[in-house]
């Protein structure tokens, strides 16, 4: 069944802290504060894409778009993430859906870029890369990729809004 995908609504807030809590319980390297991160983002107003995926009236995936600050200067630049999918449906495509709308809409905000921190195997097939000249400090380079929509990637440390420091 092909996820319908739509923007969050307020009704939505709960099952997305469900949803997103289940999928990064058993995840190797999350920080296990990933639907925290979620809230306070939205909560600081953050949130510039929040959809989620719909199996029939089951909420079943999420992802968050949040701008990112560049020490260029560099504006129009965001940061996917957090991304979740329901463990039971993880697998069946869920995931890039999200991942390929939230894309569409970067674009449709004529987005600079996104960058995201994950599997570089994974997100390769969607057009993140490495990128040497675009660094998360403290992070292995391999893990941190980018996707430019707008031009050239600048040279430039990426920060998070401190909302992804929220563990509660």
């Amino acid at each position: 069944m092909n996820p319908s995908i739509r923007d969050e609504t307020p009704g939505d807030v709960d099952a997305i802290a469900r949803v997103t809590e289940a999928a990064f319980a058993n995840a190797p390297h999350a920080s296990h504060t990933e639907q925290f991160i979620v809230g306070a983002l939205r909560q600081a107003g953050q949130l510039s894409v929040s959809l989620v995926a719909l199996e029939g009236d089951a909420l079943v995936g999420h992802v968050a778009l949040s701008p990112v600050a560049l020490s260029s200067g560099d504006r129009g630049w965001y940061g996917l993430g957090p991304i979740s999918v329901r463990p039971d449906r993880q697998g069946h495509g869920i995931g890039s859906a999200l991942v390929v709308e939230a894309i569409e809409r970067l674009k449709a905000r004529h987005a600079a870029g996104c960058v995201l921190l994950g599997d570089p195997r994974y997100y390769a097939r969607f057009g993140f890369r490495a990128c040497p000249q675009l660094v998360l400090p403290g992070v292995p380079a391999e893990y941190f990729q980018a996707l430019p929509l707008g031009g050239k990637i600048p040279v430039a440390e990426v920060s998070y809004h401190p909302a992804f420091e929220a563990i509660a």
